[in-house]
């Protein structure tokens, strides 16, 4: 962390290790991206499982790579095969980034991913975090993985609070890593806060970390954020969380429009009807509406439009 100590002594950390690591050998998540180490296969699920629960993308992991079970066939696959294929996860975009990956780990990589981070951050669709988790769960390297729960548990265990910057929180993630375990250590750390330390009502008593967590020993009531960091962090989340409803919203209008496509087959259908098909009461006032969307779906790669008829691309 820049020149500073982790604000745990070596023998307190060697201790967190252990007790984090025995916790997650016995009370692990039973995923099925954890029972292989093909990158395609961990790539796929990592693509998912950005912005979707994990019940939701365990079914719909299995069904995907059944149909394009490497680099090779989801590359060779029409885009909008892969859409259908997506249907139910929501954020199609991912789908076609997901293909983009393919079709340039095959035209550039001979089919396999680069096992480097650097060179992982290369490739178009690749964000630090998708690189480090391909680096670290595919390629058994020694980097961080942070999403949303390590930083939730790393930031209350270790410094009190969840607000680092995200470069400050990789130093330390990187600073607390156990030797030769990065991987079992994420994955200990993604489930203890998708299990116990949660948002609102964290279970700090069964939680393996409790007796070196700053945040859970500044006054937490059991159950209850009580402590001044706790309300703190508590009225930052009040902030972030007013949010417009999704029903209604671009994104909702966008999501129908692909899925009345992916109903509409090889066909696809008239502007007009897509507009009448995903909002009720559309007239012909509505038109420049929806031709914003259908022009930022097309952008995105979401769709085609051949005169006034429109397809998955």
């Amino acid at each position: 962390m820049g020149g500073n100590p982790l604000p745990l002594s070596e023998n307190d950390l060697h201790a967190l290790h252990e007790r984090a690591l025995a916790w997650y050998g016995e009370r692990k998540r039973d995923l099925p991206w954890r029972k292989t180490s093909d990158p395609y296969a961990i790539l796929v699920s990592e693509v998912m499982l950005q912005q979707t629960q994990v019940e939701r993308v365990i079914p719909k992991y299995h069904e995907f790579l059944a149909l394009f079970p490497s680099f090779e066939a989801l590359a060779s696959a029409p885009v909008s095969d892969v859409i259908r294929a997506w249907a139910t996860l929501g954020y199609n975009q991912r789908a076609v980034r997901l293909h983009g990956i393919a079709q340039q780990v095959v035209g550039e990589h001979g089919g396999r991913l680069p096992p480097d981070e650097n060179a992982l951050l290369k490739l178009k669709g690749f964000g630090p975090y998708t690189a480090a988790a391909l680096a670290c769960f595919a390629f058994g390297r020694q980097t961080a993985v942070v999403d949303t729960n390590v930083r939730r548990v790393l930031g209350r265990v270790l410094l009190g609070e969840t607000g680092p910057s995200p470069s400050a929180m990789q130093r330390l993630a990187q600073d607390a890593l156990p030797a030769g375990k990065a991987s079992e250590w994420a994955q200990a750390l993604m489930d203890i806060g998708a299990t116990l330390c949660s948002i609102r009502r964290p279970r700090c008593e069964a939680c393996p970390a409790q007796a070196w967590c700053r945040w859970a020993n500044a006054g937490l009531v059991e159950g209850e954020a009580q402590s001044p960091v706790a309300s703190r962090l508590s009225d930052q989340r009040a902030v972030y969380s007013v949010q417009p409803p999704f029903k209604g919203s671009s994104r909702y209008y966008r999501g129908r429009i692909v899925e009345a496509l992916r109903q509409a087959g090889e066909e696809g259908k008239l502007a007009a009807e897509i507009g009448s098909a995903v909002r009720d009461g559309f007239t012909e006032a509505d038109a420049p509406w929806l031709d914003g969307l259908l022009a930022g779906l097309e952008r995105d790669g979401l769709l085609r439009r051949d005169g006034l008829r429109v397809r998955l691309p």
